[in-house]
C-alpha cells in the first residue's frame, strides 16, 4: 500500500497502463452498481449540500494543509454524480482527466493539495475529486489537502454517516439545537435507528418539565428540565438496559431505541398492574422477556447471509 501522493517531476504522456487502470475502475463501479440494485442500496456518493443542510452546519474554520486519510473522504461538494460511494468513476467521460492524474502518480509528478471540507471525522471534496478517486483505487493511504472544517453539534465519524443515516443525523442535529443537551451533558450520545424518535424525546422533556413544576411548585427553566430528564429518566433506563444486557436480544437496535420501548412498557405495567413503583430494571427485564424477537428462520437467515455476501463482494471491489 502506498502512503502518499508523490511530489516529484515530470509528467509523461498517457499509456496503456493508465488506460487499463481506468478500465478496471469502471468495471468495479459497474459491478458495485449492479450489486447495489440487487440489495436495494444505490451506490451514490454523499453530496455536501445535503449534509450541510441536515446537520445545520455553522462557521467554517481553516485548518491549513495537512495529510488526510483517504478512507475518510466520503463525499463531494459539486461532483457527487461523477463518482460512486467508493469514489470509483461513474462514466467513461472521466477517462482522460482520471488517466492523467494516474499517470502523474506513476511519474511522481507534484500535484497541488486537494481542497476538502471536514465535518466531524469525515471529508468532502471541494477540489481534487479525480485525485481522491485515483488515490483510493491505487491504495494511497494519505493525501495532502487544504482543509476547511465546518462546525456541527452532531458527532460524525465514517461509520455514522451515509445516505441511509443522514435523515436520522439531521433529526439528531435538530434535537440538540432545541434541547442543548450536548452543552448541558457533553457525554451524551443518543442515537436512534428509527425516524421520528427525537421528536418524542422533546415531548418527554416537555412532560417532565410540567410534572417538575407541579412537584416543586415553581417555574422550571428549559435547561433545568433537560438536565433532570436526562439524569433522572433517560439514564436510569439506559443503565438498566446495560446491566441486563437487553441490547443483545435486539440486534441492529440502539440503547436509545430501547429507552423509548422500555419507558412505554414501564408506563403500561404501572397502568395495567396498578403498581406505580415499577422500576426501570423491572420494566427492561419484562420488556425483553415478552418482546424479544424470535430467532430468524431459515429463509431470514438465508436472506441475511446473502446480504452479507453481497456487501462483502461490494467491499472487495474497493480494495
Amino acid at each position: 500500500m502506498r502512503s502518499a501522493f508523490p511530489n516529484k517531476m515530470p509528467l509523461s504522456g498517457l499509456t496503456t497502463s493508465d488506460a487499463a487502470d481506468f478500465r478496471a475502475a469502471r468495471e468495479k463501479a459497474f459491478l458495485r452498481s449492479m450489486l447495489g440494485l440487487l440489495i436495494g442500496k444505490p451506490r451514490k456518493l454523499m453530496a455536501w449540500d445535503d449534509v450541510a443542510d441536515k446537520l445545520k452546519l455553522r462557521g467554517m474554520v481553516s485548518r491549513g494543509v495537512q495529510p488526510v486519510p483517504v478512507e475518510k473522504v466520503i463525499g463531494s461538494v459539486g461532483r457527487y454524480r461523477d463518482f460512486d460511494d467508493a469514489f470509483l468513476p461513474a462514466s467513461n467521460d472521466l477517462s482522460e482527466r482520471w488517466r492523467r492524474v494516474t499517470r502523474a502518480f506513476y511519474d511522481e509528478v507534484s500535484l497541488p493539495p486537494a481542497k476538502l471540507y471536514k465535518v466531524g471525522d469525515v471529508y468532502f471534496v471541494l477540489d481534487g475529486n479525480h485525485r481522491i478517486s485515483v488515490a483510493k483505487e491505487l491504495g494511497v493511504r494519505f493525501i495532502d489537502a487544504e482543509v476547511t472544517e465546518a462546525m456541527t453539534r452532531v458527532p460524525v465519524t465514517e461509520n455514522d454517516i451515509d445516505a441511509d443515516k443522514l435523515e436520522l443525523l439531521g433529526e439528531y442535529a435538530e434535537f440538540l439545537e432545541r434541547s442543548r443537551l450536548d452543552k448541558l451533558r457533553p457525554e451524551q450520545n443518543i442515537r436512534f435507528s428509527i425516524g421520528g424518535a427525537y421528536e418524542r424525546l422533546i415531548e418527554h422533556i416537555a412532560m417532565h418539565r410540567y410534572y417538575m413544576g407541579l412537584d416543586l411548585k415553581r417555574d422550571i427553566g428549559d435547561d433545568e428540565a433537560v438536565i433532570d430528564w436526562y439524569d433522572q429518566v433517560y439514564l436510569p433506563i439506559i443503565q438498566a438496559v446495560r446491566s441486563q444486557n437487553v441490547l443483545e436480544d435486539f440486534p441492529r437496535r440502539t440503547e436509545a431505541d430501547l429507552y423509548l420501548w422500555v419507558i412505554d412498557h414501564q408506563h403500561h405495567l404501572k397502568e395495567s398492574g396498578g403498581d406505580p413503583g415499577v422500576t426501570p430494571a423491572e420494566a427492561a427485564s419484562d420488556y425483553a422477556e415478552h418482546h424479544k424477537p424470535p430467532a430468524p428462520g431459515p429463509i431470514a437467515r438465508a436472506r441475511e447471509a446473502m446480504e452479507h455476501l453481497v456487501e462483502h463482494i461490494r467491499d472487495d471491489l474497493t480494495d
